[in-house]
């Protein structure tokens, strides 16, 4: 079932003055209901224009935006809505808390769709607890917390509203290397727990092919390619010319696998790289035996 399609959606930033330029560019796609979608595309490429269009915080020059078949501008006084079908979670998150304890910070979205007080408890604890937040700290002011207990507090305000697509740009930028597995690791849980529709904004493809099992590429305000992990990182020289790479570790297999070793060359994570190596060392084992 598609949950997000785009029928020719364009965009011109500010059209008709000499400063024109068009951000994205007729864009066909369809999204399937579950899938999790890594999107890449070179700084300035339209990937964050594209995905502000998908809950409605821009609106098209031309083309359409349909969410669950429903043509999301048909009713421009019913946009609202939208966005909490369709979460966005921007890069940087932290710098959007404003409220005075973490519990209000969370519970400021259910509380704007107008829940009661039980349902939104029931929301904040539970978006808590996917984002791995203390119950001791949600009485604390969020500006007291670490940077990356800031950024659960802004993500876990987007997952209390229970969006059917969320949508994450760039959710790790800026934390250290153990602090972006966990909200990684925590976000692909979350997908497994609630089979939400993901859309993670990245520029690691480390991360893309590690958690995705889809890939979208933008290139020059269009879509350039969208497949599987496989359809897209095998596209390694085109890739490149756009200035973007497939993982270190890709490369490695690949350049094995032509120098003659029973390697696979479709590997793009480190795990995956360790799975084939202890494939190739029990054949040996058992060679010898």
């Amino acid at each position: 079932m598609v949950v997000i399609e785009t029928k020719q959606l364009s965009y011109v930033y500010s059209e008709g003055t000499p400063f024109e330029k068009t951000a994205i560019d007729k864009i066909d796609l369809s999204i399937e209901k579950g899938e999790f979608v890594g999107v890449i595309g070179h700084t300035g490429s339209g990937k964050s224009t594209l995905i502000q269009h998908l809950n409605g915080l821009l609106k098209p020059t031309s083309g359409s935006v349909f969410v669950n078949g429903r043509d999301i501008w048909a009713e421009p006084s019913k946009i609202r809505k939208v966005r909490f079908e369709v979460g966005l979670v921007f890069q940087y998150p932290e710098y959007q808390l404003f409220e005075e304890t973490v519990w209000k910070d969370i519970a400021f979205g259910p509380g704007n769709m107008g829940l009661s007080e039980g349902e939104i408890a029931e929301r904040v604890g539970e978006a808590a607890r996917f984002v791995g937040l203390d119950p001791s700290s949600m009485e604390k002011s969020p500006f007291e917390l670490s940077g990356g207990q800031k950024r659960r507090v802004a993500i876990a305000g987007v997952l209390a509203m229970r969006p059917e697509v969320l949508i994450l740009d760039e959710p790790t930028a800026g934390l250290d290397p153990m602090g972006r597995d966990q909200i990684l690791g925590e976000i692909a849980g979350y997908h497994r727990a609630t089979g939400s529709t993901i859309l993670l904004v990245s520029h690691s493809m480390e991360d893309i092919a590690r958690y995705a099992a889809k890939v979208m590429v933008i290139n020059d305000a269009k879509l350039f390619d969208y497949g599987t992990v496989d359809e897209v990182f095998s596209r390694t020289g085109e890739l490149s010319a756009m200035g973007l790479s497939t993982p270190q570790i890709s490369d490695i297999f690949r350049r094995l696998y032509q120098m003659g070793y029973a390697v696979d060359p479709h590997v793009y994570t480190v795990g995956a790289a360790k799975n084939d190596l202890l494939r190739l060392i029990g054949k040996g084992a058992a060679a010898d035996a």
